[in-house]
């Protein structure tokens, strides 16, 4: 009864989530158009295409990555409510994560989805309303805070949400985490890859690794 409702929760997503995101896609032009129209500075060809490839060569990894990375903790809705509010690794996935490990939700069940999603949901108003307090009264804060401590908010505050995320996936996988861990190390000792082929080794070589692993365990499961 699960998978049917998983299958129905899942067919309802992709109606509502997919031509939610590309209406965000396709109305995000609209102040470029309004402004290009207004003024009539509309770019050439070659300018675009070459400002698109420069996008493509530092984020396109990423359009593989995350999704297939974040999917665990978000869930297929949970991945569209991430994509099209932002904030994705250092808000929804951590928010998702913790709402899996209370609800004891095993990823990929119609709980983990209801959780994540509704974690998600939750994050998304919170930022909602924090952001907008932070535009009106945050730089008033900001300017009588010491200076060590806006250096630690602006430069280690996503450090700080990331390393905590793994810590929370590292207890219940330490393999695996030791493994990610330990390899991307290596790695970046022996060869200085730019960042993003060090985000791809990392996500695929543990999603390999951890594959191995469940692999092992299954033979040894039939085994006993």
């Amino acid at each position: 009864m699960d998978n049917n409702y998983l299958a129905t929760w899942k067919k309802k997503s992709v109606c509502i989530g997919a031509p939610t995101n590309l209406l965000a896609a396709v109305t995000a032009f609209i102040p470029v158009l309004w402004l290009c129209s207004t003024y009539n500075c509309w770019p050439s060809p070659s300018v675009v295409l070459t400002a698109w490839g420069m996008v493509l060569l530092s984020f396109g990894p990423f359009y593989i990555v995350e999704p297939v990375s974040y999917y665990a903790a978000l869930g297929m809705t949970g991945t569209y409510l991430g994509f099209l509010s932002g904030n994705i690794g250092n808000m929804r996935v951590p928010v998702a994560a913790l709402a899996l490990e209370a609800t004891d939700s095993e990823p990929g069940t119609l709980q983990a989805e209801v959780a994540s999603t509704m974690a998600i949901c939750g994050s998304i108003f919170t930022n909602l309303a924090f952001t907008t307090l932070a535009a009106l009264v945050g730089a008033a804060v900001v300017a009588v805070l010491p200076d060590f401590i806006v250096a630690a908010l602006t430069k280690y505050a996503a450090a700080a949400i990331f390393g905590g995320t793994f810590g929370n996936f590292a207890i219940k996988y330490p393999k695996i985490a030791a493994f990610a861990l330990l390899a991307t190390l290596g790695v970046k000792a022996l060869f200085a890859p730019p960042a993003w082929i060090m985000i791809v080794f990392a996500v695929f070589g543990s999603l390999l690794f951890a594959r191995i692993l469940y692999k092992k365990d299954s033979k040894k499961a039939s085994v006993t």
